[in-house]
């Protein structure tokens, strides 16, 4: 690690062998390479074009990540459906349910794919919060690198069969965490 980093309830974790919907604020590049250190396995989506920079996008390819053509209707379902079965077959998935990185700390759930998928296969959403990643790191300037720590905080898992009322519950802890740290949710 290059930074310093603080992890807060990696006790409400489930097992590598459960199979979970992961969810978090997206703020960095950053944000992936911090959530990797967790020791969990999970297959990311990511937007199509980032598969396009080289080593980044190899890497990308290698770990399995899950492409994804934004605005492309027949992508988004390839993707949740790919997702299930993922699921299904016991993996886990993790989700930036923003859709894309947020540069003013905020939390706007408005995409819920990863919600739908929780649902489908009955698995719990885990909501995570990283705080500080985007200060190390700010959207729009991957090229340069500020000091700084990182903290990573895991909620309690929280389950339903409504995929309206999961993301509304995880964009409440979400944001009321981001708020309780500081920093101000649009």
């Amino acid at each position: 690690m290059f930074y310093k980093l603080e992890v807060e309830g990696m006790e409400n974790l489930p097992p590598n062998s459960s199979p979970a919907v992961y969810v978090a604020n997206h703020q960095s590049f950053l944000d992936i390479y911090t959530l990797l250190t967790l020791g969990r396995c999970f297959k990311f989506i990511s937007k199509t074009s980032i598969f396009m920079f080289p080593i980044i996008g190899w890497a990308m390819y290698l770990l399995g990540v899950i492409p994804l053509r934004r605005m492309d209707s027949r992508s988004q379902l390839d993707c949740l459906k790919r997702c299930v079965d993922l699921v299904g077959k016991g993996a886990s998935v993790f989700f930036f349910p923003e859709g894309t990185r947020i540069a003013a700390f905020g939390y706007n759930c408005c995409q819920r794919g990863a919600f739908s998928v929780a649902t489908k296969t009955g698995a719990p959403v885990i909501p995570i919060i990283l705080i500080g990643t985007g200060k190390l790191m700010p959207s729009g300037m991957e090229g340069s690198l500020n000091s700084g720590s990182v903290k990573v905080i895991i909620h309690e898992p929280i389950q339903g069969n409504e995929a309206d009322a999961l993301c509304s519950e995880a964009r409440n802890v979400i944001a009321d965490t981001l708020h309780r740290h500081g920093y101000g949710v649009h």
